[in-house]
């Protein structure tokens, strides 16, 4: 058997076993990088260090020593997280040279568990698109598809994993950053309760910068929820100037068995209405939870997707202005002056939320302390909600065209291009677990998932029901 192809558990339990080494696993996996570069998804490759990394993991499993649950496993990390001594270029052309001497709180986790980084995989140009091409690596495709795209803006951590480059990839998630690639390339995806990860040393903000945005999770993508569940054991915790104060306890999992969940299924809304193919997953999920004796609510929404949205795209703005230059702040703070009252264009509201005053932001925290208020009454009731991850299946990849040009095609009537993460933004600004599982296919082989929300730090019960409902297919 090809070891490539298995799940991060599967082959941790191959080199537990002795059937492989770190050193002949490693190289597997360069090769296959190696033997298919038309998958663009692996951009800068640590082959010496990672051979070097591996012989050690060798050796301290010959020794029969702890080394960690990562011992010895090849994996990949998104190209926004730096790396010690590898380039960290988030797909800039400014970062090209970039060559951090201190590794993300997340990638110093992974290195602590024994695990083998092979290389960074790629992202669009400081994370700042949801699908995945720069002017310094290119394009990463759909593995399903080369005409669609593999999403963003961890498109080149999703391919990884899809493309069997990699068993496991460690990303970032702020608007379905981690959760829209995983949809489009049919693989898991896990976004942490908001601060269960240190952010720190991702990209953006800017290299050398200590505050990044209050809605981006750090979070793995597997092909298994059961390897998420792995992979946020090694991740999680306090950063460490936290660490001497308090240490983090996931609660367990809610329950152990499908049939014993509350579930809410929220499967449409007007406000971002999903194509036929994802009405019909939806159905079939609503089947397989009622043949598993599972209990469902589907009436009940816990928030207004409208408003929510609008309160996202405010909050998001606004994080993203702080790297600005100040002659670009400057010019946006003239253009919102300019607006005219009232207009409520998508480029009027930008600037608006870019350039908020102070006092409109604190508002907006509220509002949004409010409204994390009414999710959580809502998981009093019910354990996890289900919805789309998104209208569609993976769309045409349109990286050659200028963002304003760019559309979806939602049964035949062209939408939004950003109408592709409305779904994905309910978790965002509430801080709350998320997951994508792989459930289904168009009748044109691309993948179709589901999203998975949970409760403020129940990640546990989201992975754990994640895996029963995947077991059910």
């Amino acid at each position: 058997m090809d070891l490539t192809h298995d799940t991060a558990l599967g082959q941790l339990r191959a080199l537990d076993r002795g059937e492989v080494s770190s050193r002949e696993l490693t190289e597997a996996h360069l090769e296959r990088v190696a033997r298919h570069p038309e998958h663009n998804a692996v951009v800068t490759l640590d082959r010496e260090g990672a051979l070097d990394a591996a012989a050690r993991a060798d050796e301290q499993r010959s020794r029969g020593g702890s080394g960690g649950p990562l011992l010895g496993l090849p994996v990949t990390v998104k190209d926004s997280l730096e790396t010690e001594g590898l380039r960290t270029a988030c797909g800039a052309a400014e970062l090209e040279g970039h060559v951090p001497d201190r590794d993300a709180d997340a990638v110093v986790r992974l290195r602590q568990a024994g695990a083998v980084i092979i290389g960074k995989t790629n992202t669009p140009s400081m994370c700042q698109d949801i699908q995945t091409g720069n002017p310094l690596f290119g394009t990463t495709p759909n593995p399903h598809d080369p005409q669609r795209t593999a999403g963003g803006s961890s498109g080149g951590p999703a391919a990884a994993v899809a493309a069997r480059l990699s068993p496991l990839d460690i990303g970032s998630d702020l608007a379905g950053s981690l959760r829209l690639p995983a949809h489009y390339c049919g693989v898991h995806s896990l976004r942490p309760s908001y601060g269960v990860v240190p952010a720190r040393g991702h990209i953006p903000r800017p290299p050398g910068w200590l505050a990044t945005s209050d809605m981006l999770s750090i979070g793995p993508l597997a092909r298994s929820s059961a390897d998420l569940e792995l992979a946020l054991g090694v991740l999680a915790g306090p950063s460490p100037e936290d660490s001497a104060g308090w240490q983090l306890t996931l609660p367990a999992a809610r329950h152990g068995n499908l049939g014993e969940f509350r579930v809410g299924l929220w499967a449409d809304d007007p406000y971002c209405s999903v194509d036929a193919a994802t009405r019909e997953l939806l159905e079939g999920v609503a089947k397989r939870l009622q043949n598993a004796g599972a209990s469902i609510e589907a009436t009940t929404r816990p928030v207004d997707m409208a408003e929510s949205d609008r309160l996202f795209r405010t909050l998001m703005f606004s994080a993203t202005s702080a790297s600005a230059s100040a002659d670009a702040f400057a010019a946006e703070v003239q253009a919102a002056g300019a607006l005219t009252p009232g207009e409520q264009s998508p480029g009027a509201q930008f600037l608006r939320a870019r350039t908020i005053r102070h006092r409109d932001w604190l508002l907006a925290d509220d509002e949004r302390r409010r409204v994390r208020q009414q999710w959580a009454a809502y998981f009093r009731d019910v354990d996890v909600l289900v919805t789309p991850a998104a209208p569609t299946a993976a769309p045409p990849d349109q990286t050659e065209l200028p963002v304003p040009e760019r559309y979806i095609i939602v049964d035949g009537e062209r939408r939004a291009y950003w109408d592709q993460t409305t779904w994905l933004n309910l978790a965002g600004p509430v801080q709350l677990p998320a997951a994508t599982v792989p459930l289904g296919f168009t009748s044109d082989g691309l993948p179709l998932a589901v999203q998975i929300i949970g409760p403020y730090l129940g990640d546990l019960t989201v992975t754990r029901f994640a895996g029963l409902l995947a077991s059910t297919g």
